[in-house]
């Protein structure tokens, strides 16, 4: 078995959870990347590989508890022991509250609120006999407002940040770091080019987030020694109002 350290990214899409995944492989962690299409991953893993890296990935539904709990223990028997666990599905829609379905709402609750559980749950199982380890969870600009046409996504970062507090203050004292990084702004994604191409041409002025200094912020909290602590930080370009 290989003895290196893991970090399991749970969501490794396009942007920032392929460039968490690829810091830490710089770092020598062997990385294990979820997307529910494994398929989806296969240039994330070239690029890693390329690179010198140790990559895993899976296919995984993070809804379904089942399927997390033996991802979980199939990484711990044969890939490695797992000191990071990032939890990074993105759940973002726009619809008038009239438009709303209760087959969306509850999705987007599955997705961002339901899987963030089932993800931190089963980390803290294989971390609190260790006494050690770091839990991520990913934040928007929605974790703390509301904003018009962002009921469901809201709903759910409000409750991810909710289930990040109440774990840090139970898994902090167990010498686990449970960290709720806020991304309040637009990142450097197709879906930004292409749906806000106003918005992505201030990316030349450094008006959009670049995910590779995204993952760097998230290494950064991985390091922090225990006596300081960061639980939540919030990250926005410089001409983002707040």
């Amino acid at each position: 078995m290989n003895r290196a350290p893991v970090a399991v990214v749970i969501g490794a899409g396009d942007a920032t959870g392929s460039a968490v995944a690829r810091r830490f492989a710089r770092e020598g962690f062997t990385l294990c990347v979820t997307r529910r299409t494994v398929e989806k991953l296969e240039a994330l893993v070239s690029d890693i590989e390329a690179a010198g890296g140790v990559v895993k990935p899976f296919g995984c539904d993070a809804r379904v508890e089942q399927e997390m709990v033996e991802l979980f223990a199939h990484i711990e028997k044969d890939i490695g022991p797992i000191e990071v666990v990032v939890f990074n599905i993105g759940a973002n829609v726009h619809f008038s509250i009239l438009d709303t379905t209760e087959r969306v709402y509850r999705k987007v609750w599955e997705m961002g609120a339901l899987a963030g559980f089932l993800t931190g749950r089963e980390a803290a199982k294989v971390m609190i006999p260790r006494k050690r380890g770091t839990i991520i969870f990913t934040g928007a600009t929605a974790s703390l407002r509301g904003s018009k046409g962002f009921s469901a996504f809201a709903s759910a970062k409000f409750a991810l940040r909710a289930l990040a507090q109440s774990m840090a203050r139970e898994l902090g004292p167990k010498g686990i770091h449970v960290a709720h990084p806020i991304i309040d702004g637009a990142i450097d994604t197709d879906f930004i080019r292409d749906n806000f191409p106003e918005r992505y041409e201030l990316k030349d002025q450094d008006g959009i987030l670049n995910p590779e200094h995204i993952a760097e912020q998230y290494w950064q909290l991985h390091c922090q020694p225990r006596d300081s602590w960061t639980h939540e930080l919030d990250l926005r370009p410089w001409m983002e109002t707040f």
